[in-house]
Order: structure tokens, then C-alpha cells, then sequence
């Protein structure tokens, strides 16, 4: 989908800044909600990663840009637990006052009026075999679709209607795009694609880099294609 939360290739964010022997948890909060993710998949309540993803992508904007990490996450997870019926929007409100919050705190969680609803599954992981030939062949040039994504999507928006070159086929996997709603797995070829920088960024691009994205074979076009899948 279109949203804040899709900021590769994006300007005015500032470098990248690296934390020399950064820990893994800043603090204690951090751990609890990355234990409680993990729990949350594990009992079920979130079904697969692409849902929890997808929630992730529908928080408050502010939040997304100010929460941090972990705490995108946990807006993911609220919106996410009040969907599935495991969490009351007024109960949130409750612990939200209890802890010395005010009412007109930002809160991250968005849940959705009439939220998806994405069954469980008992297949292990996101590989699948798939009986149809790669539509593509390593050194194939290829156009990424330009229509723009209402749901989920692992397209990012910096790389569509771009030309890249075919790298590598990785084989069948679960699709993202229907997963996270619960229209089905659809596994789908996924190829290594590079892009060079200059059809990414233009002339602001540092010269001789190239990005490498994996995606999905549907995402896809020849070369000589217009880009207007949908």
C-alpha cells in the first residue's frame, strides 16, 4: 500500500546514522513487546507475518515516524489484538490513562471497521513447490508494474515501472499481497532483480551503485511491456 511507511528512496530523512555497538533492546519495554509478538504468532492471534507486517504499515503516520522500532510494532500488535476481538479500543484507552497517559496521547493502533479476516494455516514457512516454469530467465531484462497498491505489497514505490535486470530465480513462495488478507497463499516465483541506481534516482544517484530486490513474478513485465498490471 501507499503510505508513510514506505520511505525507500525517499529525500529529506538526513544519512543514516549507525550505533557503534548498538544493543539489541534500549530498554526493557523493547523486549517485552518483541516476546509478546512472537507469542501472538505462535497462539495464532496474528496468523502470519504478512498480516502483522500489514498492520504495521496502517498505523497512525505520526506514530510511524516517532514511535521507533519496537514501537511500530506495538501499534502493529494493538491494531491487530482489537481486531481480532482479544482487545477492547476502550480497555486500550483504560491502561492508556492508568499508566499516567492522557486521552489526547497519540495512539499508534488503527484498526480497520471491518477488518480481514485471515485463517489459520498448518503449512511451516513461506517456500513453496510449485508445478508451472519461471515465467523469466536469469539475464532477462524486466519492467516492474506502476499501478499503485491499496493492500499490502512488497513492491516497494521507489522501484515500480522501473527497468531492472534478472539475477537470480529463488523459487516458489507464499505471496504477500494475498497473505496478509487472507485471500490465500497463491505462491508465486520470486526473482533477484537488479536495478541500477540511475533508473532508480537519475542523476542523483551515487554513480556505479545498483540496488537487488526479490519480487514477486507478478510484479513483472518484459522489457518491452508497458508496466499497467494491476
Amino acid at each position: 500500500m501507499d503510505g508513510i511507511h514506505d520511505l525507500g528512496g525517499r529525500q529529506g530523512f538526513g544519512p543514516v546514522v549507525r550505533e557503534e555497538g548498538e544493543p539489541v533492546f534500549h530498554r526493557r519495554w523493547e523486549a517485552f513487546v518483541f516476546t509478546l509478538a512472537n507469542r501472538m504468532l505462535a497462539e495464532r492471534v496474528c496468523v502470519n507475518v504478512d498480516q502483522f507486517r500489514h498492520a504495521i504499515e496502517r498505523i497512525d503516520p505520526v506514530a510511524y515516524l516517532t514511535h521507533g522500532y519496537y514501537g511500530r510494532w506495538l501499534g502493529g500488535m494493538e491494531t491487530i489484538l482489537i481486531e481480532t476481538g482479544n482487545l477492547d479500543p476502550e480497555e486500550l484507552t483504560a491502561r492508556l490513562l492508568a499508566r499516567g497517559g492522557s486521552a489526547h496521547d497519540l495512539v499508534a493502533a488503527r484498526p480497520a471497521a471491518n477488518p480481514d479476516v485471515v485463517p489459520a494455516t498448518d503449512q511451516q514457512g513461506a517456500r513453496r513447490e510449485l508445478s508451472v516454469a519461471p515465467h523469466f530467465s536469469v539475464g532477462q531484462p524486466v519492467r516492474t508494474s506502476s499501478v499503485p497498491v491499496s493492500g499490502h505489497t512488497r513492491l516497494p514505490a521507489y522501484a515500480r515501472g522501473r527497468l531492472g535486470t534478472v539475477t537470480a530465480i529463488q523459487g516458489g513462495w507464499v505471496l504477500p499481497d494475498s497473505n496478509a488478507h487472507g485471500r490465500g497463499e497463491h505462491p508465486q516465483h520470486l526473482y533477484c532483480v537488479r536495478f541500477e541506481g540511475s533508473e532508480l534516482w537519475g542523476q542523483e544517484s551515487e554513480p556505479g551503485q545498483a540496488v537487488y530486490l526479490d519480487l514477486f513474478e507478478s510484479y513483472l513485465f518484459p522489457a518491452e511491456q508497458e508496466a499497467v498490471k494491476p
